[in-house]
C-alpha cells in the first residue's frame, strides 16, 4: 500500500533523533530599527544582554542534544542577521543562496553565500527571484514545503526544484502575521508536520490536508509564541517554552518537547528556526574531504 506523506501510526511509532550540523549567527548587533513585519516595533527596546543569553542557551541545548553548531560572524549594519536561516537552503551538501524582499536585510545574502563556498558546500548559488531560504523552505522528507504570499516569489520554487532536484508543493501564506512558511507551520520529522490552518489560503489548505493527514493541528495560543518556529530532529522538539498546548501535542505523538525561552525575539518577529539554519549534508561532506 502506498504510504502518504504525512501517514503516521501515532504515539507508538519509535522516534529516532537524527545528529544534525546547523549554522547560526550571534545576535552581537540584534535590535529593531525598522519594521518590514506585523511583529516588529522600533520604539520597544531591545535587552541585547538578554537576547545573547537566549541565544547562547539555544546554542548549548542543540549541542547538549548532540548536534554541531558552526556560527557565521555578525555584521555591524544587519541587525536581522541573527536570523540566519532566511538567507540559504542546503540539501545533500548542496546550497542555495538568498535573495531579499526588503532591502533592509538584502547584504545578509552575500555574508551567507561567501560562507558556504568557504566551508565547502556544493555549487553555491544565488537564485534569480526573490527567496528567502528556510524562512520560506522547508525540508519534508523528499519534498520541499515551499510558502510564498509575503516574501519569496512564487518562481523562485523551480529554481529551488532545479538546483537542489527535489519535489517542490508550493502553499500560499495569507495572514500578514504569518510572513515567512516557517511562522505558520513546523516539519518534526520526514513524514509529519504541524500548522496552522489559518494562515493558508485554501487551495494549500488541500494540499496540506492530502500530503499530511496526521498533521498537529497548532492553536493561535501557540502561534502568538511563534510556537511553529521550532527546530526537531525527529525526535526532540526545540520550541517556546510558552507554547505549552503544542509541547503536550508533541508528546502525546511521542516527541519529547525541550522548551526554551527565545521570547525577546519575538520583538522581531523571529524565533528559534529562525536561528538556525540546517546544514543537510555538511557531516557527510567534511567525512569525504
Amino acid at each position: 500500500m502506498t504510504q502518504t506523506a504525512g501517514a503516521d501510526s501515532g504515539p507508538t511509532d519509535a522516534r529516532v533523533a537524527r545528529p544534525r550540523s546547523y549554522l547560526m549567527c550571534p545576535p552581537t548587533f540584534f535590535d529593531v530599527v525598522y519594521s518590514i513585519n506585523e511583529w516588529m516595533r522600533p520604539e520597544e527596546p531591545v535587552d541585547t544582554v538578554l537576547a545573547m543569553s537566549q541565544w547562547e542557551h539555544l546554542v548549548g541545548t542543540y549541542r547538549r542534544l548532540g548536534h554541531e553548531v558552526l556560527t557565521i560572524d555578525p555584521v555591524p549594519g544587519l541587525p536581522d542577521m541573527v536570523f540566519v536561516t532566511d538567507s540559504g537552503l542546503v540539501i545533500d551538501g548542496v546550497a542555495l543562496g538568498a535573495r531579499y524582499r526588503t532591502a533592509q536585510r538584502a547584504a545578509e545574502a552575500d555574508h551567507v553565500l561567501r560562507w558556504f563556498r568557504a566551508n565547502g558546500l556544493r555549487r553555491p548559488t544565488r537564485p534569480r527571484y526573490v527567496n528567502e531560504g528556510e524562512g520560506d523552505l522547508l525540508v519534508v522528507g523528499d519534498i520541499v514545503c515551499a510558502g510564498t504570499g509575503f516574501r519569496t516569489d512564487e518562481r523562485a520554487h523551480a529554481e529551488v526544484a532545479r538546483h537542489l532536484v527535489r519535489r517542490v508543493v508550493t502553499l500560499r501564506l495569507i495572514d500578514p502575521r504569518y510572513y515567512h512558511l516557517n511562522t505558520a507551520l513546523g516539519v518534526l520529522d520526514d513524514r509529519t508536520i504541524a500548522y496552522l490552518p489559518q494562515a493558508f489560503a485554501p487551495e494549500s489548505l488541500t494540499v496540506l490536508r492530502e500530503l499530511f493527514p496526521d498533521a498537529i493541528i497548532a492553536a493561535e495560543a501557540d502561534t502568538e509564541w511563534l510556537g511553529l518556529n521550532l527546530v526537531s530532529d525527529g525526535l526532540n522538539v526545540v520550541l517556546p517554552g510558552q507554547a505549552h498546548r503544542l509541547a503536550d501535542q508533541l508528546a502525546d505523538r511521542g516527541y519529547v518537547p525541550v522548551p526554551v525561552d527565545f521570547s525577546e525575539f519575538l520583538k522581531s518577529g523571529g524565533g528559534i528556526k529562525c536561528c538556525t539554519l540546517e546544514l543537510r549534508g555538511f557531516r557527510e561532506l567534511k567525512a569525504s574531504r
